[in-house]
């Protein structure tokens, strides 16, 4: 997998250009310097692979140029986990939406998306993250506390 990277200058006399590189490529930043957790490893490996393109003057094409060739680290077999192979499309979405309405298990969920597209590379956690992007935006800008109370209030539970 690579990362890309879109650059306009919109500087008059530049030219805009994409950097594309490894998605391991930089460092692992850690989120607190406190916590460290020995049990877990970053994809970060600081891989040196990068391709240079720019525009051809004339707009008629694009110019690439390898910039570094190697990896340092194993290709990967496998695509599962990856989150833009994983990604859910729209059909997806509006079924992980629907059944846990009907209180479906996610697993139960995941397993059905595997029945109806085999070469699916969506994980459980994308879709716990899916129904919780979607209870988000039921939700708006109100905490879940916030929410709680408006339906208690709606519903007179509560004055």
């Amino acid at each position: 997998m690579i990362t890309r990277s879109d650059t306009n200058a919109g500087i008059r006399g530049r030219t805009s250009f994409v950097l594309i590189g490894c998605e391991r490529s930089g460092q692992c930043r850690s989120r607190k310097k406190d916590f460290v957790r020995k049990d877990t490893e970053s994809r970060k490996r600081g891989c040196p692979f990068k391709l240079y393109g720019k525009l051809v003057v004339g707009r008629q094409g694009w110019m690439v140029k390898l910039m570094c060739e190697s990896h340092n680290h194993e290709l990967v077999k496998s695509l599962v986990g990856h989150s833009y192979v994983g990604r859910l499309t729209k059909d997806e979405k509006k079924i992980i939406v629907d059944m846990p309405k009907s209180m479906v298990k996610p697993r139960n969920i995941l397993l059905m998306l595997k029945e109806h597209n085999v070469n699916s590379c969506t994980t459980i956690k994308q879709i716990y993250n899916a129904i919780s992007a979607y209870r988000s935006s039921i939700r708006g800008s109100d905490t879940e506390m916030q929410h709680l109370i408006k339906f208690l209030e709606r519903d007179r539970y509560i004055h």
